[in-house]
């Protein structure tokens, strides 16, 4: 059973921005990086700034951001708490780091390594068990947009969740929609594709337990752009969004967090 694990995040601000650093970064421009966020967003109002880092670099964001305003977490996460499982990284692990966000089935990675709905289930049950927040990725490919399935698509993700663990692991959870076709293609989804399948997966778990989904985050991922923040990242529905290539510009991060924060009640 988990020990010394973290306390559950309490999600009061009205917007979360998280920086998906993916597989980039080194000590040098980590640092740097960080500084240039400090500089720009330690006065946010109504925004939560969340960086996920790759794991060699876990220590070093914790030991810069500590106190100081910024959350931190991992992109990833084993399925198992410990055993003989060469290359993975437990829940425990990430709780040493201070960890209190994990992204889990992006599609980057589902794709590549052939993760199931059920693998990324049981990563989503053990993160909560340790106290540290599951961002989960759900979306669908082009493919499936263009034949009017992404729901159904969307929808499945959810229910392998809920019926293994239920309805109710979702409060204090993050949901991340991104559209596969987005990601990294610079062609992000509209406005009204955004807030559509937001409403879908809202009101899909809301009709099993809406006390418990008052407390879930839903945001956007795919392409987030300082032009194109606040018209995806506002609108109702729309909790914030997961940013990956332009959290990794200084400026450009700083722009879609304090755009967004600007227009947040």
């Amino acid at each position: 059973m988990p020990k010394n694990v973290l306390k559950n995040v309490s999600h009061t601000a009205s917007h979360i921005i998280v920086a998906n650093w993916k597989m980039h970064g080194n000590l040098q421009k980590n640092a740097l990086l960080i500084q240039q966020y400090l500089t720009q967003l330690s006065d946010l109002k109504n925004t939560k700034v969340v960086v996920c880092a790759p794991y060699p670099y876990l220590a070093q964001v914790q030991t810069l951001l500590t106190g100081r305003g910024i959350a931190w977490g991992a992109q990833n996460m084993g399925k198992y708490e410990q055993g003989a499982y060469t290359g993975e990284v437990s829940a425990e692990m990430l709780c040493d780091f201070g960890c209190q966000y994990v992204i889990l089935g992006h599609s980057e990675r589902s794709t590549a390594y052939c993760e199931s709905d059920v693998n990324i289930a049981e990563k989503f049950m053990l993160a909560k068990q340790y106290g540290i927040t599951p961002i989960l990725c759900v979306g669908e490919t082009l493919i499936e947009r263009e034949a009017g399935v992404m729901e159904m698509v969307v929808g499945k993700q959810l229910d392998t969740i809920i019926r293994l663990y239920g309805v109710e692991v979702f409060a204090d959870a993050i949901i991340s929609y991104e559209p596969i076709w987005a990601i990294g293609t610079g062609l992000a989804a509209t406005p009204e594709q955004a807030q559509a399948m937001h409403d879908f997966i809202r009101h899909k778990l809301s009709a099993l337990n809406s006390e418990a989904i008052a407390r879930l985050k839903i945001l956007y991922g795919g392409s987030v752009n300082p032009q194109n923040a606040v018209q995806l990242l506002t609108v109702d529905g729309v909790d914030g969004g997961l940013v990956g290539k332009c959290s990794l510009n200084a400026q450009d991060f700083i722009k879609i967090c304090r755009s967004v924060d600007g227009l947040s009640s």
